[in-house]
C-alpha cells in the first residue's frame, strides 16, 4: 500500500473515532438536556439575522461575547453587558479577531434614542445589544453569546485554569485586594472573572478592562485548543454548556462553533479595543467612542476575521 494511501486509511479511522463519541453525545443531548421550554438562566446563545448590505465572507463566523452583571433573580438577557467583545473566527485559515468595545459607549440605540451601549442589552435583549454594537463597528454579528458571571467562573474552572500575560500589577479593593502581579500569571475561575471586570485601578479604566478581557479570551481559546484534541474534552464542553443553556440553535451547529474556536491558531489572533474620549452626560461618565476607528477596525477584520490596527 502506497505511502498517501496509509496516511488516508489513518485519517479515516481518527475521523470514525471522533464521529462516533459526537453521535453519542448528540443522541444522549437530545433526552438529557432540557427542552427549549426550560430557559436555563446561565447562558445563553441566540442566532441573529445579519443586517442586510454587509458582506461577510461565509468562512467567517461573528459572535458579541457578553458578560452579564445580572443579579440573582434578575433575567440576565434583559440586564446591562459588563464585557463586551465581537469575536471573529475564519474557519478556513485559523485567523481571528477581537474587537473590544468599552461597556460605557454613548451611542445611538435603536428605537430608545442615545444612551450607555450596554444598555441596549437592557432595553432589547442580545439581538438589540448585537445591532447596536454591530452598527458602531459595521459588523452584524450572527450570533450573541451572554454569560452570567458565576457560571463563566465554572466554564474557567471546568477547563482547569487559564495562562495569561499581564502587562502591568493592579488590585482592587473589593474584587482582588492582593492584586494581580505583571508577567504571566495563572488564574482560576475566580480570578479570570476579576482580571476581567476590575477597571478602577487601571491607568485607562474602561479601556485596559476591554484589553484585559480580551486577554482572558485568548487564554481560554489557547487552553480549549491544548485539549481539543483529548478523548471526549469537546464532547463534554459541549454537554456540560448545553445543560446550563438556553439556545435557539441545534446541538450539531453547537459543536461545530465549539470546534471553530478549538481550530482558532494562538499567532493568528489579532486584538483591539475601540477608543474614544470621555465625557459627562447627565452626571454620568461614558466614553465618546471613536466611530470612524471603530468603522476601521471592522472594515479591516469584516473578511478575513484579521486587525492591522489598533
Amino acid at each position: 500500500m502506497s505511502t498517501a494511501r496509509i496516511r488516508t486509511s489513518r485519517a479515516l479511522r481518527l475521523l470514525t473515532r471522533r464521529l462516533v463519541p459526537l453521535g453519542l453525545v448528540l443522541a444522549v443531548a437530545a433526552v438529557v438536556v432540557p427542552d427549549s421550554a426550560v430557559k436555563s438562566t446561565e447562558v445563553a446563545l441566540v442566532r441573529v439575522q445579519s443586517a442586510s448590505g454587509v458582506d461577510l465572507s461565509p468562512d467567517v463566523v461573528w459572535i458579541l461575547a457578553v458578560g452579564s452583571d445580572a443579579r440573582p433573580g434578575e433575567d440576565m438577557t434583559h440586564s446591562r453587558g459588563d464585557a463586551l467583545q465581537l469575536i471573529g473566527m475564519n474557519t478556513k485559515t485559523g485567523a481571528a479577531s477581537a474587537i473590544g468595545v468599552p461597556r460605557d459607549s454613548w451611542v445611538d440605540i435603536p428605537g430608545h434614542g442615545y444612551n450607555k451601549i450596554n444598555a441596549s442589552l437592557y432595553f432589547g435583549g442580545p439581538k438589540l445589544l448585537g445591532q447596536t454594537v454591530g452598527n458602531l463597528v459595521g459588523i452584524q454579528p450572527d450570533y450573541v453569546f451572554v454569560t452570567r458571571f458565576p457560571y463563566f467562573i465554572a466554564m474557567v474552572r471546568q477547563i482547569g485554569g487559564i495562562d495569561v500575560q499581564n502587562p502591568r500589577a493592579f488590585d482592587d479593593t473589593y474584587l482582588k485586594p492582593q492584586g494581580f502581579k505583571a508577567g504571566r500569571i495563572h488564574l482560576n475561575g475566580y480570578d479570570a472573572m476579576a482580571f476581567s471586570r476590575i477597571r478602577h485601578n487601571l491607568p485607562r479604566g474602561d479601556f485596559d478592562r476591554s484589553a484585559n478581557q480580551q486577554r482572558v479570551l485568548r487564554g481560554i481559546q489557547a487552553r480549549v485548543r491544548a485539549q481539543a484534541s483529548s478523548p471526549g474534552f469537546m464532547e463534554r464542553g459541549v454537554v456540560s454548556v448545553m445543560q446550563h443553556l438556553y439556545t435557539d440553535l441545534p446541538p450539531a451547529e453547537l459543536f461545530r462553533l465549539a470546534q471553530a474556536m478549538a481550530q482558532v491558531e494562538p499567532s493568528k489572533i489579532t486584538n483591539c479595543v475601540v477608543q474614544g474620549g470621555i465625557g459627562d452626560i447627565g452626571g454620568a461618565s461614558v466614553v465618546l467612542p471613536y466611530v470612524s476607528q471603530a468603522r476601521m477596525l471592522g472594515n479591516e477584520a469584516r473578511k478575513d476575521a484579521t486587525l492591522e490596527h489598533c
